[in-house]
């Protein structure tokens, strides 16, 4: 498994590599080809990414595009739980669906 890095929020995690590069949000926005208020309205959890976003913010700053979505995803699952007033267990049912999916798709490739 990759060793990821626990960032309080997506949008954190992209201002601090943004910041840790010295570069303002215009400088980062006007690089990828992205308008100015989106970016920062990502950075401030205020918009959803896209993958397409997530992919270049990732080989701009030169990071793992997976790091990125992983930080994204759980973002959204976090939220996720909180708006519905979920528990911690929740997490560990999800775990064992996954496995449970995946074991169902992999099934369905060999046949």
């Amino acid at each position: 498994m990759e060793n990821t890095k626990i960032h309080t929020t997506f949008g954190e995690h992209l201002k601090e590599l943004r910041e840790t590069a010295g570069l303002t949000l215009r400088d980062v926005s006007t690089n990828i080809g992205v308008d100015y208020s989106h970016l920062a309205k990502v950075e401030k959890n205020q918009r959803t990414p896209t993958r397409q976003l997530i992919k270049s913010l990732a080989i701009f700053f030169k990071t793992s595009e997976q790091e990125l979505l992983n930080d994204w995803l759980s973002d959204q699952i976090a939220y996720k739980i909180l708006d519905e007033n979920g528990d911690i267990k929740i997490l560990k049912v999800a775990e064992e669906k996954v496995s449970y999916l995946k074991k169902l798709h992999n099934e369905n490739d060999n046949d």
